[in-house]
């Protein structure tokens, strides 16, 4: 049996699409009174695991799941191995740094020297900044990072951006991007390796 990490949220009703287009029926996890969390296909070929954004590329790189459909910018931040099959192409968004828009700073590369970051992705932003020869102090929210620079605890932020309403709601405006996010299909080596032909055929009709 085939299993699927499939992430809640924002990317699930495209991932199942996908799936459905590929021969996998996991519609059932979108109907409205569904708690389970391991939904199998009306055929019985494979399942589905319900879990959070952060949390596929750990069912699958620890081999609970076959496949799964992830952002990008998750895969940056965790670093897990895993194989990155295919970009699915939807989910799109990018990670950018944003200040107040009242600040004088409209590149990352004019923040000051040691200043504070907020961010969910403090990997990913400690990279980007170290890419930039700027020396900077990280700090790690799990929350709404915009009140970082709204309540003055950091200077800027480093954040998925969508279509930038939520920035411009709060008083916020992105000066540079880290790099563009869509969903991937990923893949546990191992099983890909000693796959008999069903998991490359479902790659194959993706």
């Amino acid at each position: 049996m085939i299993t699927v990490a499939l992430a809640k949220g924002a990317l699930l009703n495209d991932s199942v699409r996908r799936f459905a287009t590929a021969g996998l029926d996991f519609s059932a996890v979108l109907e409205p009174g569904n708690r389970q969390l391991m939904v199998p296909t009306p055929c019985g070929r494979a399942r589905a695991l319900l879990v959070r954004n952060a949390d596929v590329p750990v069912y699958v790189a620890y081999g609970q799941a076959q496949l799964g459909v992830v952002g990008y910018d998750v895969l940056r931040e965790h670093q897990l191995p895993v194989a990155q099959l295919l970009d699915l192409g939807f989910g799109g968004c990018r990670m950018s740094v944003a200040v107040k828009a009242s600040s004088p700073y409209r590149r990352a590369a004019d923040l000051p020297a040691h200043c504070r970051i907020a961010s969910k992705f403090t990997r990913c932003a400690e990279e980007y900044f170290a890419a930039l020869d700027l020396p900077v102090e990280l700090i790690h929210l799990a929350g709404s990072v915009e009140l970082g620079p709204i309540t003055g605890m950091s200077e800027a932020i480093v954040d998925l951006v969508a279509t930038g309403r939520t920035l411009e709601e709060n008083g916020l405006i992105a000066i540079d991007d880290l790099f563009h996010s869509t969903a991937r299909l990923i893949g546990h080596p191992l099983s890909l390796r000693l796959d008999g032909g069903e998991l490359q055929g479902l790659v194959d009709r993706f």
